[in-house]
């Protein structure tokens, strides 16, 4: 019966082991740098059960509440939109908890907005189309900045 009990309770901390290894709720930092030299992003993160919500923030973007999150496990996902008067751009995280480590990608979901374009990954405002498909007013490709898609790693800081 001892032999039984102590089984089941491995196969229960096995089984239950993933689930509560990764705790995505605290304040996460990534330093990456980018074409205006490095800059950080805290994530401020809170999982209640499957639903994540918090905030992302850097000195140039300030701070921005999250939506969509989502807690599976090890991964997590959330979208941050961004607002400047008609333009708009939503980031999408996916990423995995590592202990101390969040590895996370980020892509562009969307550029739209007014007259002028979308915002400009790099900083600034989007001018008219420049040129042909791709152009910086158009949603397409971008060169340098923040660009469609990236993956860092962000530290716990508490």
């Amino acid at each position: 019966m001892k032999h039984l009990v102590t089984l089941s309770m491995t196969a229960l901390a096995l089984v239950a082991a993933p689930v509560f290894a990764a705790d995505a709720s605290g304040k996460w930092e990534a330093k990456i740098e980018g074409p205006r030299g490095e800059m950080a992003f805290v994530f401020n993160l809170t999982a209640d059960g499957e639903t994540l919500t918090g905030t992302v923030s850097n000195e140039m973007m300030g701070e921005s509440e999250i939506s969509d999150g989502k807690v599976s496990g090890d991964e997590i996902s959330f979208k941050q939109k961004l607002e400047r008067g008609e333009r708009t751009m939503t980031f999408a995280y996916k990423g995995k908890v590592n202990g101390d480590e969040l590895e996370l990608t980020r892509t562009v979901e969307g550029m739209g907005g007014g007259k002028k374009g979308g915002m400009r990954p790099g900083g600034g405002q989007g001018g008219g189309q420049a040129g042909g498909q791709g152009g910086a007013g158009d949603g397409g490709p971008r060169r340098g900045g923040m660009g469609r898609e990236m993956t860092f790693v962000a530290k716990r800081i508490n």
